[in-house]
This record gives structure tokens, C-alpha cells and sequence, in this order.
């Protein structure tokens, strides 16, 4: 009998990332969706700049690296190109709601039939800890040693609320890594926006709050607490909008 095994939409590499990070958490939620969805052999994933950069070795379908932000452009044409298969990006903050912000927003106006998923941590990961357009307010990084000052840089971008007033999106839906409970509720949500893009209904995004222990300077277990505490306060999970239930 086996109680749990590896899911088949996810290769053998070892993964990069550093220890308590949760990006391996999501990787594994997206790769068992796809496989469970049987899609997985008509998948197109589209790898962003930034701590998940090598992210196209990790998934066990088609791959394309896209220039920093650029991963909506970029899954817009696979898309087009191809409309029968299922297209998503898989980025940081730093990656879509900086440099790719515009991307992200217009391909949200546009209704296109991809899905984004978005990983916020809350900073910049892979160059060293900076301020992201996600840090939140008095929250120290490289770039803030004292803390966010928002009459200064203004205050912290929240993707999903932003979103959900362009008519052009579907179904918006954050959610959280940081215990079983939050992980089986992201994997509903990752699930449902696949299936929205199977079934040609538009513009999906799951924005997951995840973990920086290393830029963050703690270790794994407070990282987890530090985001329950505070990210979950800033950013509230839940579903932000969802186009078609709202129609029924």
C-alpha cells in the first residue's frame, strides 16, 4: 500500500532552494494538480527571473524562460499559439509586481485564458533580501535597515485586491503555505484555476504568501510563524474574486 509518493509532474532534480523555503511546497501543488487534472503532457509553464529561475528544471513539462517580468507576454503568445494547452507562469514579487507589473495587468484587462501563480514573500529573494514592491510597511530588509517607510516609497502592492477591479479577470484567489491546513486550501485554489483555464473562462491568478527565512533572518519554524503573524494580517487570504460564482 503506499501512502504517498512523489508526484510524476515533478522530475528528480534536487531542488535549489534554501532550507524552510516554500516555493518546494508549491512546486509540489501545482505538479500533483496537473497530474491529477491529466493535463500535465499538455502543459506549458513559463519560468520568471528570480529564486525560482531554474523552475524549468523542477516541473515535468514544457518549459519556456521568459525575460525578468515578461512571463505573462510570454504565456500569452504560447497560448494563442496553441490554445488547447494549459499555460501558466509561475513568478515572485519581485518578478510580477515590479518589472512585470504592466504584463501582469494587462494580461488580466485582456481576459487571457492563462494562469498565474504568484509567489510573495515579501522581498527580493535570489539578489540578496532588498524591498520589494510587496515589503511590508516598517519591515526591515537590505534596502530599508530601518524598517518600510511609506511616506518615503509608498506602501506595499496588493496584487490581488488590485486586480479584482479589472473586468478582464477571473478568478483571484490568496492563500497561504505555512501549515496543512493552509497548504490542502492552496491546493483547492491552484486546482480551481486550472480548471478554469481548461475550461476557457479566462484570466486566473493564486497568489500563495510564502517564506524568506534566509532574507527574513530566521530560521524555518519562526519564518512560518513570522508570516502568519504579519503577512496574513497585511495580505488576508481568500478569494478576491471568482467571476463566474458571482454570476450564478
Amino acid at each position: 500500500m503506499v501512502v504517498f509518493e512523489k508526484t510524476k509532474g515533478l522530475t528528480d532534480n534536487e531542488l535549489h532552494y534554501c532550507p524552510g523555503c516554500t516555493h518546494g511546497i508549491i512546486h509540489r501543488l501545482v505538479a500533483e494538480v496537473l497530474e491529477e487534472l491529466g493535463v500535465t503532457g499538455k502543459t506549458v509553464g513559463i519560468a520568471s527571473v528570480g529564486c525560482s529561475v531554474f523552475s524549468y528544471n523542477y516541473f515535468n513539462c514544457d518549459m519556456i524562460q521568459a525575460p525578468h517580468g515578461r512571463a505573462p507576454a510570454v504565456a500569452t503568445g504560447a497560448k494563442r499559439a496553441n490554445p488547447d494547452n494549459v499555460v501558466f507562469t509561475y513568478q515572485g514579487d519581485g518578478d510580477l509586481a515590479a518589472i512585470g507589473t504592466a504584463e501582469t495587468v494587462h494580461s488580466a484587462a485582456r481576459g487571457e485564458n492563462i494562469t498565474l501563480i504568484f509567489v510573495n514573500n515579501a522581498i527580493y529573494g535570489m539578489t540578496g533580501g532588498q524591498m520589494a514592491p510587496t515589503t511590508l510597511p516598517k519591515q526591515v530588509t537590505q534596502t530599508s535597515p530601518y524598517g518600510r517607510d511609506v511616506t518615503v516609497v509608498g506602501y506595499p502592492v496588493k496584487v490581488c485586491e488590485m486586480l479584482s477591479q479589472i473586468d478582464g479577470a477571473t478568478y483571484l484567489e490568496r492563500v497561504a503555505v505555512n501549515n496543512v491546513k493552509n497548504i490542502k486550501k492552496a491546493k483547492q485554489a491552484i486546482k480551481k484555476a486550472f480548471q478554469y483555464q481548461i475550461e476557457g473562462k479566462g484570466f486566473t491568478l493564486i497568489e500563495v504568501l510564502s517564506t524568506c527565512p534566509t532574507n527574513w533572518g530566521l530560521n524555518p519554524k519562526d519564518a512560518l510563524k513570522w508570516l502568519d503573524e504579519n503577512m496574513e494580517t497585511y495580505y488576508p487570504l481568500g478569494v478576491y474574486k471568482d467571476k463566474y460564482k458571482e454570476e450564478k
